[in-house]
């Protein structure tokens, strides 16, 4: 199975508990009155679409380059996670208005044990889903699923705001409720900032390996007089890289080709993740 596939696979496994956890605390929240448990559930459904666009964005990443993309979609994924923050922006300013809607018309919110048994239940799914999520994006290196677990780990700290609310709502001091719905969206604007910054760095071609490892690399090669204007660009695990060797200008032609296989093999040694390579051979002129 690629890697693409095995992300998607992850993907469709935390839509279903995503979906499932956004439901109970939205239908809950509004049962009881409660905006922080209400808001806390509209994040979590922007869980789920992130889910939703992540499988549409993986899926088109995973095509094969063609005519238009001759260096393929992979940049698809990044952008995916781009529409993730827009949603997470959409979900605070959500949630921003309910709370000021709550300030200027005060309710009544109906705590029991059951508002607490539906918490601790999500809290423990949304546990699982950060845990299990953040372990497959180390493996696939899945900048996506990365910025997913991210997601869901800021959930859990929002879940645990909200039951911080309902203990208060439960000895009298609901505006607590609202308050806790206001530092949530600090939580959402602070993650969706983290993800813009992450996807921005690799559409902007950020430098993704330190060039000196590679100049000192090449250097090793027989051949190789020097290296210079090393490049790298992509994202941690599809890195391409363009750089200048020099060598002998005596050499032929098919020698110094020979040479830049070379170095283009011991890269791609060194960092698996390097997908493309493109050493431009130069004369060495004292």
């Amino acid at each position: 199975m690629t890697r693409l596939k095995k992300v998607r696979q992850v993907l469709l496994y935390t839509l279903f508990l995503n979906l499932t956890v956004a439901v109970a605390k939205m239908i809950y929240g509004h049962v009881i009155g409660s905006i922080s448990m209400l808001s806390d559930g509209i994040h979590s459904s922007a869980d789920g679409a992130s889910n939703v666009i992540g499988l549409i964005g993986i899926w088109i990443a995973s095509q094969p380059p063609d005519e238009s993309h001759p260096y393929g979609h992979r940049k698809f994924e990044t952008l995916s996670t781009i529409a993730i923050a827009v949603l997470i922006f959409g979900a605070g300013t959500e949630i921003l208005r309910k709370s000021y809607d709550r300030l200027h018309t005060p309710s009544h919110i109906e705590v029991t044990y059951v508002s607490f048994i539906v918490m601790t239940i999500t809290l423990i799914v949304n546990i699982g889903v950060m845990l299990y999520e953040a372990k497959k994006g180390r493996e696939l290196k899945s900048d996506f699923l990365i910025a997913d677990s991210v997601h869901t780990k800021t959930d859990i700290f929002i879940s645990m705001s909200v039951v911080i609310s309902l203990i208060a709502a439960k000895i009298g001091y609901p505006v607590i409720d609202v308050l806790a719905a206001l530092i949530i969206t600090v939580f959402i604007a602070k993650m969706g900032y983290s993800i813009l910054k992450s996807a921005a760095a690799v559409l902007t071609d950020t430098a993704q390996i330190n060039p000196d490892e590679i100049k000192e690399l090449a250097d090793r090669i027989e051949g190789v007089i020097e290296c210079h204007e090393i490049r790298t660009r992509g994202n941690e695990d599809s890195v391409s890289i363009d750089m200048h060797c020099l060598v002998d200008p005596e050499i032929p032609t098919r020698d110094a080709h020979r040479v830049a296989h070379a170095v283009e093999a011991a890269i791609r040694r060194k960092f698996p993740s390097v997908v493309d390579v493109v050493v431009h051979i130069e004369p060495y002129e004292k």
